[in-house]
């Protein structure tokens, strides 16, 4: 921490040591967007090696990790709000790193169905407690500047995935991106316990820093409005974020004839800029808007939807290939735009001692009902058509609903100033 912020301790209650958590979280969330997406990038080598059908099928891989991720991420949520989170965090980690370094071992496509599921499993653990670790070290007016950094690591690590998974494998082959990339989650888990977990509700009230959430009480959840409408736009949102980022570089390379590497180096710098760009220009603008009115970060939200469908729409139709690029980045970097606000939204809509089990909750239902199926969906009506372009076409479909229930999200909270459960 530096001494601006030990100055500012005591007036904005932030943790001590906050800034160095923030520091390995972010990294560590690296890892895992990078390890999540890797496998995006070397797609149609896999369907080769393993004797893959149909993309039906391709699409089952994706399906197989959401399968592992939000089955557990419950029961690491509930944990979350009742042991030491750092242990479960870091068990997380080996879990997901374990399964992304098996990844390559695969001869069969059962078996990699199998690996995805446990690096589903590990990410589920450390995706649900980490926001509410964050949350409880920095005080609510750093809360989304904190979040806004801690998800950098999804655009950043997606677009690494990509670039490295493309990289090796056209040098040493598929299974050398599964252990580049899943080996160094095993260091980053011994780090865990070199930093400072803050208590439950430290930046909040004496009240709730001790107090533990009972099973019970979760059922509130479904009666807070807030927390209801944000996700069921994110619903809809990771429905189409899941297979917009799983079939992205094989659409362009099979619609547009780009070979796998290049379209990889598109797609890894592409989500660079745009995520960094989006994520930072997204959070500040969110938190400008958050001081003049109670639904700032609402607004950010649906307005970043309605930027964005035009120019997805425009990606997925048009024959011609620079305007196809050009419009995947615009999109992509209003897409991005809602990734830290979203969180915020979700922290600050439930008591901090019910956070990691609400988030919990939030990542079983996005996952259950979003991109649990949407590759496959897509795939399946690749395979109907025998046309990707007409799968990817209900993605921005899904993102206008998205918009829609933020929208209605907005208007709830204009109306209802901060609304909290009781």
């Amino acid at each position: 921490m530096s001494d601006k912020d030990s100055m500012n301790h005591s007036k904005d209650n932030t943790m001590k040591g906050a800034t160095a958590l923030l520091v390995l979280l972010t990294f560590i969330n690296l890892f895992n967007y990078i390890d999540r997406y890797v496998l995006s990038a070397i797609l149609e080598p896999i369907k080769d090696s393993l004797h893959i059908k149909n993309d039906g099928d391709v699409g089952r891989l994706a399906t197989s990790f959401m399968l592992g991720y939000f089955l557990t991420s419950p029961i690491f949520g509930y944990l979350g709000d009742r042991i030491s989170r750092k242990k479960l965090m870091a068990v997380g980690v080996i879990g997901w790193s374990l399964g992304t370094c098996l990844s390559g071992f695969a001869q069969v496509f059962s078996f990699m169905i199998f690996c995805r599921v446990l690096v589903g499993l590990g990410e589920a653990s450390f995706g649900a407690i980490g926001p509410a670790v964050l949350s409880d070290a920095f005080s609510k007016r750093r809360r989304n500047t904190a979040m806004t950094v801690f998800y950098l690591a999804v655009p950043i690590g997606a677009a690494l995935g990509f670039t490295i998974g493309g990289l090796v494998a056209s040098s040493w082959g598929w299974r050398y991106a599964f252990y580049v990339t899943g080996l160094p989650g095993f260091i980053l888990a011994a780090l865990l316990f070199f930093v400072k977990e803050p208590k439950r509700g430290l930046t909040e009230n004496e009240e709730e820093v001790t107090e533990k959430v009972k099973l019970k009480e979760l059922t509130c959840l479904f009666t807070n409005k807030s927390y209801v409408l944000a996700t069921l736009g994110y619903i809809f949102y990771t429905f189409s974020m899941g297979a917009y980022s799983f079939w992205g570089p094989t659409f362009l390379s099979r619609v547009h004839n780009l070979n796998v590497n290049q379209a990889s180096l598109f797609f890894g710098p592409t989500l660079i800029i745009t995520g960094l760009l989006g994520t930072l220009f997204g959070g500040w603008l969110a938190n400008r808007w958050q001081r003049n009115a109670a639904n700032g970060y609402a607004k950010l939200l649906s307005i970043s939807m309605l930027f964005a469908v035009p120019f997805s729409f425009i990606a997925f139709l048009t024959t011609d290939l620079i305007l196809s690029m050009v419009s995947v980045g615009i999109s992509l970097f209003f897409l991005f735009q809602i990734t830290g606000p979203i969180n915020t939204v979700l922290m600050e809509s439930v008591p901090s001692k019910m956070r990691a089990s609400s988030m919990a909750i939030c990542i079983f239902a996005i996952h259950a009902f979003g991109d649990l199926w949407s590759p496959e969906l897509v795939g399946r009506t690749s395979d109907y058509f025998t046309n990707l372009r007409l799968g990817m076409i209900i993605l921005p479909a899904s993102f206008i609903l998205a918009g829609l229930f933020w929208n209605w999200l907005s208007s709830y909270q204009k109306k209802n100033e901060n609304p909290q459960l009781k």
